[in-house]
């Protein structure tokens, strides 16, 4: 293994960034890097005290063969170097100038970005983290074309237990097509739905609302004994989004209305 290399396994095993191994021994972080990247290399000095923190002799450090363990020289290490218990992996092949995957979790702002990103803070085609950003979005918090977690954003589809997108499911969803506990959006269905035209829930409200309690200008109230819309007709009320809103789609007046009477 090359000396930049075995620099740098060393230390992202110890989950040290570059720019707290520069902080320590007193260089810039674009010198670390340049160390990685075959660019420069250490003086003496710099390789001594590299052996130091990572625990390895200078001269393992110097050749190709394999990492001699030096327990006996190991220098004090600053908090932030000791105890993180962190992982991270990053391919060698790459797509757009991504890496294919990277990998970065443990303790602190763990940052990872590729096509397939996995962290603490991940950016990628396919991301999931604690943030994630990408085209498919899965995390705590996540924003993409696609988004999945406990806060989504989606452009396109949303899924979270506050989502909000074109698409948008969740216990609050907020969309143009929404579905959830409560819903918000131009065509909404939930509990408690509130839609600038349509609106289907046990409480509606909306132009044309269905519901257990209804308010707006075409009003369809449910009063079955199953309180499952069985005695709100569908054909009623595909008939008064239509005399309201001519240009509805087919496909929304059956999504709203597919499971009414």
């Amino acid at each position: 293994m090359k000396q930049q290399n075995k620099i740098q396994q060393l230390r992202m095993a110890k989950c040290i960034s570059r720019e707290a191994l520069a902080e320590v021994l007193g260089v810039s972080p674009q010198t670390v890097s340049d160390w990685e990247s075959s660019q420069l290399n250490p003086d003496s000095s710099e390789l001594n005290a590299l052996g130091s923190i990572f625990g390895v002799s200078a001269d393992s450090l110097l050749n190709d063969e394999p990492l001699q363990n030096n327990t006996e020289n190991i220098a004090y290490s600053p908090f932030w170097l000791a105890g993180r218990k962190c992982y991270e992996y990053k391919s060698k092949r790459s797509l757009f100038g991504l890496p294919l995957v990277h990998i970065n979790v443990g303790i602190g702002a763990k940052r990872a970005k590729g096509v397939l990103a996995i962290g603490n803070i991940a950016t990628g085609i396919l991301s999931i983290g604690l943030v994630s950003m990408g085209l498919i979005s899965i995390g705590l918090l996540s924003l993409g074309l696609i988004g999945l977690g406990t806060f989504a954003i989606g452009l396109l589809l949303a899924i979270g237990a506050i989502s909000i997108g074109t698409f948008s499911i969740g216990a609050i969803a907020i969309g143009v097509f929404s579905l959830g506990a409560v819903s918000v959006g131009v065509y909404s269905i939930g509990a408690v739905a509130v839609a600038s035209r349509v609106a289907v829930g046990d409480h509606a409200y909306a132009p044309v609302a269905i519901g257990r309690v209804a308010k707006g200008s075409r009003v369809f109230i449910d009063k079955s004994a199953g309180k499952d819309f069985s005695g709100v007709s569908a054909r009623e009320v595909r008939q008064a989004i239509l005399e309201e809103f001519p240009n509805t789609s087919s496909w929304i007046l059956n999504w709203l209305t597919w499971f009414l009477g």
